[in-house]
């Protein structure tokens, strides 16, 4: 394996194969729509008139609603597909960028963004220590870092599930593991990193950010209409983590 390919983004492949399905059914999928984003949108503080970098645009969704509140709008993702949906979405309102999280976000000036949001994204990134540094380098002074990840319970209770094809060992350790999703279209395996909560709040902790919210979201009523089998276990057992930190002084 050369360099190039060491540090291409692990689920880079996956987002590209399912990108124009992803496209199609981001707005009304039920995990999306009915559980995860209103609980990480509810976070959100007034953003008329602020500057909020999304990190990891996808089609360009959560930038369409940031914009229709009043933001400024940077929008970066690593995925081609998705940065050409993101234009079709957004047109001119929005700055888009191919952009990948791994590296650092030299285009950005320090304390030029007054948010960064980034939804169901830092699961596919192993070392978030500089990301987060990055983040905070970027924010103004009492800015805010919204994020939201796949519970770290759920990637690690059911190791057994049918789908997951690289399975967890150890609830201690960063662990590379493989699920593969039917959600949008054909099966695609997708790759991402599980890691205990306590690295959450260390790494959010070493960067200087202080823990403002935490929600483990709950269905919707909407997500029991449309996804009655899911409905119940979804209401019992936790399946994202939405963050709301601060930058501190």
């Amino acid at each position: 394996m050369n360099e190039r390919e060491r540090r291409k983004p692990i689920a880079l492949d996956a987002y590209e194969a399912m990108a124009e399905e992803f496209n199609t059914r981001i707005e009304t999928k039920d995990y999306n729509a009915y559980l995860e984003r209103p609980a990480t949108l509810s976070l959100l503080p007034d953003v008329k008139g602020k500057h909020v970098l999304d990190a990891g645009c996808g089609p360009g969704l959560y930038a369409e609603i940031l914009l229709d509140r009043g933001a400024t709008v940077t929008a970066i993702d690593i995925s081609p597909k998705m940065i050409h949906f993101a234009k079709q979405r957004l047109g001119d309102r929005a700055t888009i960028r191919l952009a990948n999280l791994d590296e650092p976000l030299d285009f950005l000036a320090d304390k030029s963004i007054d948010v960064v949001f980034s939804s169901l994204v830092l699961d596919y990134i192993r070392n978030w220590v500089p990301l987060f540094a990055e983040f905070y380098r970027i924010l103004c002074d009492d800015g805010y870092f919204i994020f939201s990840t796949e519970h770290p319970h759920n990637k690690w209770s059911n190791p057994d599930h049918p789908r997951r094809t690289k399975k967890p060992k150890n609830y201690f350790n960063l662990e590379l593991v493989e699920l593969i999703w039917t959600g949008f279209g054909k099966p695609v395996p997708v790759l991402s990193y599980r890691r205990p909560l306590s690295h959450f709040f260390e790494c959010l902790h070493q960067a200087g950010f202080h823990l403002d919210k935490l929600i483990e979201p709950q269905p919707t009523e909407d997500f029991k209409h449309q996804n009655p089998k899911d409905y119940d276990k979804v209401s019992r057992n936790p399946t994202f983590l939405c963050i709301r930190a601060r930058k501190t002084l």
